[in-house]
């Protein structure tokens, strides 16, 4: 009889050992699926909440492109929800299809990009006479201009 109950001892408390490592083992996948789960929601959020337009007059492609300074000027209105920062590195940009790093970004009348407000971005990149294609990236909002310089 009390081989009986050592043996079944033995066996219940290697399950609770098998169950409690198991348990500790999901815990933590859990946790890390959370985290990553509340990392991705803020970036969401964020792609949500921001929407601009580029407002240049593709119609006068002076305004856009300087020829004698070799410099492409977009104006980028804020049409979204929260105030985006106004440098460089929030604007992803390719012309013609290769990325170009703005050299500056102001906003026009005022400090911080909220909502309504226009920045200016400034692209160095010489351009040859032709049909033009920029594509301004900000926080996964995407936008295109096209344009013909002579």
């Amino acid at each position: 009889m009390a081989s009986v109950s050592s043996s079944t001892l033995i066996i219940f408390i290697a399950s609770i050992l098998v169950a409690a490592s198991v348990a500790g083992t999901m815990t933590n996948g859990v946790q890390r699926l959370s985290g990553a789960l509340g990392d991705r929601s803020v970036d969401v959020s964020q792609e949500i909440r921001t929407d601009v337009e580029l407002i240049n007059d593709p119609g006068t492609p002076s305004s856009i492109y300087d020829s004698d300074n070799e410099t492409i000027t977009l104006l980028v209105k804020n049409t979204g929800s929260q105030t985006l920062a106004a440098q460089p590195g929030t604007f992803d940009v390719l012309v013609d299809g290769q990325y170009a790093t703005p050299s500056d970004a102001n906003v026009i009348g005022g400090e911080s990009w909220q909502t309504g407000d226009v920045a200016e971005v400034t692209i160095v990149r010489n351009l040859t006479a032709g049909d033009h294609r920029v594509v301004v990236i900000v926080n996964g909002d995407r936008e295109v201009l096209e344009f013909r310089t002579s």
